[in-house]
């Protein structure tokens, strides 16, 4: 923790419904740092960021200076290897974005920060989190969801799911796991109770 209050690294597969319960905890009142959002905003603003890419995936990567992010990640998700080195290059620039995004809620007297980020542990953005919630949902819907979500075929996908783990790896991890098909209503009853225990230190 970097200052008074809680910080909760919030994580799972892709297409679980991250969004979802980021969106129920932000109108509880907890500052969220969207780390997808700040890793479009390092591979659109930072130029290292950006050389070393297409130094590792292509220059045609880059057309009029702007970021083809289907061929990116066509590329990218492409192998276990591909994927890693993605990481490689992205993950210490959007850890130190997180960082300062989280410093500042924290400094202007936020309770809970939640840190939504899907690699949250494979960033070691975990090690700013005093907790981890998870959210899953089994494959198939998982894998229907991305592709309406994303407007992608079934191969690609599952290409982008074979990159990530499976949901049992997110849930042993966690200590707070959240099923991404709760109405709204059940999802945020679920989250008062979780954050309301963290608060009396019962949780």
């Amino acid at each position: 923790m970097l200052t008074k209050g809680f910080v909760i690294g919030l994580t799972g597969p892709t297409g679980a419904g991250k969004s979802s319960v980021a969106k129920e905890l932000a109108a509880l009142g907890c500052a969220v740092v969207d780390c997808d959002q700040i890793a479009r905003q390092v591979t659109t603003d930072c130029v290292p960021c950006l050389q070393a890419l297409v130094q590792e995936f292509g220059a045609d990567i880059l057309q009029n200076d702007v970021l083809d992010r289907k061929l990116l990640a066509s590329r990218a998700f492409a192998s276990p290897e591909k994927t890693q080195k993605l990481n490689e290059l992205t993950h210490p620039w959007i850890m130190q974005e997180t960082k300062a995004q989280v410093q500042e809620a924290l400094e202007n007297g936020k309770a809970f920060v939640v840190i939504d980020a899907p690699l949250l542990f494979e960033a070691g953005v975990d090690a700013l989190c005093d907790e981890i919630m998870a959210v899953t949902v089994p494959f198939e819907k998982r894998l229907q969801r991305i592709m309406k979500r994303d407007n992608i075929s079934e191969e690609l996908a599952r290409a982008r799911m074979a990159a990530q783990h499976p949901e049992s790896w997110y849930e042993e991890r966690a200590g707070k796991v959240v099923s991404g098909r709760l109405d709204e209503e059940t999802l945020r009853s679920e989250l008062c109770a979780y954050l309301a225990a963290l608060s009396e230190g019962t949780f």
